[in-house]
């Protein structure tokens, strides 16, 4: 009459265990893949980032095609900064702080107009940012490394007049018009004619691999140790089956429960006998 309880719990165990591995496997899955998406990213920083600056014109033709293998290129830009169509984009993570990033329409000799980050200025203590220093005026040669556009913010939040939530190019090209490059911008990196004063430089990009792989592993291990738990489970439940299920018989045997124990005599004292026998030996030594 036990068996088929006993049987319908370890099926039970066995269940939980196999759903708590699919959740582990999924989540290793995961994080393999933020993993290789992390390598690629690093291999694109060290192949790309201090490599010789090419004109803009041979990376890009148009406003879209931009290639993902071309992050982080450096690139040469001939033309003027549009200042007055000035932008910032808010919170930003540079210096400690929550900074203010400056971006500038830079109108290309081609006509085309793409986004330029000149860096970053702190915020102050009246709740908004410190001056921000104006882009040199006329012809300008800029240097600068192409970054793909960011995408808005899923939240939905917004930003005051004159800022932006996050570096989105598209919106961008709301304001400067339909020749904008929509598809990247560029972090600036120098400028000739060079201003006396420019806005702090971005930090350069983190090459850490990240803890994504040594997750991965650990998850798989909890899979495994998941199994062992309910193997470790069963294996104590058919031990505790297999055992005398009341001892107390055996411990018991041969006990008369009316059986009383015998209690020990005390014994007399002998105090008077010693006295008897020492005046016997008085006697005989006085004789």
């Amino acid at each position: 009459m036990k068996t088929w309880p006993v049987a319908g719990r370890w099926a039970m165990y066995v269940g939980i265990a196999i759903i708590f591995a699919i959740v582990c496997a999924f989540l290793s899955y995961w994080q393999f893949e933020r993993n290789e998406t992390r390598a690629v990213s690093n291999h694109l920083i060290a192949n790309n980032y201090d490599a010789t600056p090419a004109p803009f014109a041979s990376t890009m033709q148009g406003t879209e095609d931009f290639d993902p293998s071309d992050e982080w290129q450096p690139v040469v830009l001939t033309g003027e900064y549009l200042a007055d169509d000035q932008l910032l984009v808010r919170n930003r993570a540079q210096g400690g702080t929550a900074a203010y990033e400056a971006v500038v329409p830079f109108l290309l000799d081609d006509g085309r107009i793409l986004a330029v980050s000149r860096g970053w200025v702190p915020p102050d203590y009246a709740g908004g940012h410190e001056a921000v220093p104006a882009p040199p005026a006329g012809d300008v040669t800029v240097v600068a490394r192409l970054r793909p556009s960011e995408p808005l913010p899923t939240s939905n939040r917004s930003a005051p007049d004159g800022q932006l939530p996050t570096l989105h190019a598209p919106s961008i090209a709301e304001l400067t018009g339909e020749n904008t490059v929509t598809a990247v911008y560029a972090i600036m990196v120098s400028e000739d004619p060079a201003p006396e004063v420019r806005p702090n430089e971005l930090a350069a990009p983190d090459e850490d691999p990240g803890p994504h792989l040594s997750y991965a592993i650990q998850w798989i291990l909890f899979a495994i140790m998941g199994f062992v738990f309910i193997a470790y489970m069963i294996r104590t439940e058919i031990r505790a089956g297999q055992e005398p299920e009341d001892n107390e018989d055996d411990e018991l045997e041969g006990f008369m429960p009316d059986e009383k124990p015998k209690k020990s005599r005390r014994r007399q004292p002998r105090q008077k006998r010693r006295d008897e026998d020492m005046q016997a030996e008085d006697a005989l030594l006085d004789a």
